[in-house]
Formats: structure tokens, sequence, C-alpha cells
């Protein structure tokens, strides 16, 4: 299979969907591997560490998209590639089309092949592509959450983790997930005192074993967020709905039960996030203020750690990635169930049914497409 791996253009995004390592396995397994030139800068990988792999380098995004069979990404197709991708084409990446009405509908229109890095799913229901970003952008949630709550960000002053005789911050975690339970091991091994909300009863309880003594498990329902939100200093939202669009848990007239310099830090942007008020930003401009709170919305959190990411991520896509170039998209969804729940839209039908709730689109059952 002829394999392409084009240079990520959004807003500060420097991953790359490939390493060299990834190429050379590819390549080992008789395929062939284009890399748009530059695409591994940003991660830290050169050119000529991609030729030494076996790859071939290709001087723009466009002869990429034209000579690949299969399309490896990070990020989502934006509005100047849709154009360049081809009825067919494999297209193999993060997509969240739950949050991307223009994207879903440009992709339904190309008639390609949309396999989603986000669904591909096992059988206890674990997202195996999705927990190396997961586990990452839980880890920054903290991070980047500690340094907005620094006044001179437009915080509240405040340590995270406080000092002796100064008490640490507080900070709300909306769901148990990869996500959330990473951002607890961050902001508990800070010093902070933690609270973690899922609606899950055994997976509370699992949480309240293998936690840290400040981290304290809740119920998550309204009642307990409204109680707990006028006396946190950091909200983190990682609540996770696979394909489908995040559930407002904060309204926008929530916020206002919140003190001034609040940081909320939503995970959940990528499918639409779990804050009212939530939008997407960039790292480029990374913040706003809505009431008072200060919201930190990055859609590409671990865009901004490329070297950590970018290994972390072909650790889990490589051995999908292999499947579908030896056997072809079809043979390997029909083989192997946790990549037919990947597809998402093939050939102009929708197929994966968290998407076509989202717009009101038809669905088609991904059965019949692998008939």
């Amino acid at each position: 299979m002829i394999i392409g791996v084009p240079k990520e253009i959004k807003n500060n995004e420097n991953r790359i969907a490939l390493t060299p390592a990834g190429a050379k396995e590819l390549v080992k397994r008789g395929h062939v591997v284009y890399i748009q030139a530059t695409a591994g800068n940003g991660s830290g990988f050169t050119d000529q560490e991609f030729i030494d792999a076996g790859a071939s380098i290709l001087p723009t995004i466009e002869d990429t998209y034209a000579i690949a069979e299969m399309v490896m990404k990070v990020k989502e197709p934006i509005a100047s590639e849709y154009g360049l991708i081809k009825k067919d084409q494999l297209v193999f990446t993060y997509f969240h089309f739950a949050s991307g009405e223009a994207l879903t509908h440009a992709m339904i229109d190309s008639g390609s092949v949309c396999l989603a890095y986000e669904t591909v799913e096992k059988g206890d229901r674990s997202l195996p592509l999705l927990v190396p970003m997961s586990e990452v952008a839980g880890r920054m949630a903290i991070q980047e959450g500690a340094k907005y709550l620094e006044a001179p960000m437009g915080g509240r002053g405040i340590l995270l983790g406080g000092v002796p005789g100064v008490r640490p911050a507080k900070v709300m975690i909306l769901g148990g997930g990869v996500v959330g339970t990473n951002a607890a091991k961050m902001a508990a091994g800070m010093g902070a005192d933690v609270t973690m909300m899922d609606i899950s009863l055994p997976r509370l309880r699992y949480l309240d074993d293998v936690m840290p003594a400040n981290v304290n498990t809740f119920m998550s329902n309204e009642y307990n967020i409204r109680e707990l939100l006028p006396t946190h200093d950091l909200i983190v939202g990682a609540v996770l709905i696979p394909g489908a669009k995040a559930p407002h848990l904060i309204t926008k007239e929530m916020l206002k039960e919140m003190r001034p310099g609040t940081v909320v830090v939503d995970v959940a942007v990528d499918q639409g996030g779990c804050i009212e008020t939530c939008k997407p930003t960039t790292h480029e401009d990374p913040t706003y203020v809505v009431d008072e709170i200060l919201h930190y919305c990055v859609a590409n959190m671990p865009g901004a750690v490329p070297y950590t990411s970018t290994l972390a991520l072909t650790n889990a896509t490589l051995p999908y990635a292999i499947q579908l170039a030896n056997k072809g998209w079809k043979t390997a969804c029909r083989d192997n169930k946790e990549l037919e729940l990947g597809l998402n839209v093939v050939e102009g039908k929708v197929c994966y049914k968290g998407v076509s709730d989202a717009f009101g689109l038809d669905y088609t059952p991904v059965s019949e497409i692998l008939a």
C-alpha cells in the first residue's frame, strides 16, 4: 500500500502521524511511505531520518495527498485540505466528527473512507488510540491550569500545592476516565486538594482505592457540581462519550457561582466541550475570560509537547496501520472489530451512530458497508 503522511497545518500543531521507526516497520513489510518535506521537524525528526528508514520525501501537501492510498494524520483535515482528499482514499486520523458539522459534510462529499482514531474500541470499551493523547492532555491540563492560576496570567494568584501554613488549591476534575485519572495524578503529586467526579459508582470505588489521600471522589450530578463550584480554584473538564458530543455539565449561568479568577481547562473541547462557555482556542491564543472566569480550551493540547506526543501516538497507531496496509481497510475491518468501530464515514455514508445523531444525518450500519 502507498501511505502518505502530510505535514500538519492546524495552528501550532507540531506532531506528525508517523515516526521514522514506524515508517521503517511499514517499509519492511513491503509498503511505500511518503512523507511531506519537513513534516517531522516540529517533533524533532528530520527528513534524512525518514529517508534512512526507507521513506521518500515529497515537496508539497498536494503531492502527498495525490499519491497516497492511505493518509495518516494527527488532527482532522481543515478546510484547505478538504479538496485534496480523494474518493475511496483511506484517511486514518483523529476526526472528532460530532463537534464538526462542516468537516462531516466535507468528508461525506469527498467519498473517502474515514477511520477515526478516537472510536477504535477494544472489547473492554477502552479506546487504545485515544489513550496516549488523553494521558498527555490530562497531565498537561494541570500544568496549564497551575500556570494560569498565577495572577499575571489572570488567575486567582494561588500556588497549586500551597506551602506549609497555607492551604493548597482545590481542583475539581469532571470525569474519571483516562484524562481525569492522569489529571488527578498530576494535581495530587503537586499537593493540591483534588475532587474527582464521575457518574459510575464502580469507577469511583476503583479511583478511591488507587488514588492518594489528597484525592476524594464524588458522584457527578448538577447538585453536587453546584455545591463545589464556589470553593474550587481549578476545574478540569475530562468528560468523554465516544464519538458523540460531550454534555454541558457546567452552564454559563453556573459561572456566576465561581470566584473571579477561577480557571477552567476543558479537555473535552474536541467533542464540543463539557462547559457551555467553552470554544476551541489555540496555543497561540489559548485563553479568554467569561464572567471573570479564565477559560483554557486549546483543542490540540498535546501539540505543545510534540516529541513526547508523536512517540506515544505512533506506539499506539502503528499496529493498526500495519493491519490496514497489509490487508486493505475493508478486510482489516472485517477481521478486527476494534478497527471496524473506527469507521465513521465511508464513501459518502455515515456509519457511526454518534455522528449521525449529532447532525440528524442518515445512518448506515457498518455491517452493510462491510458486507
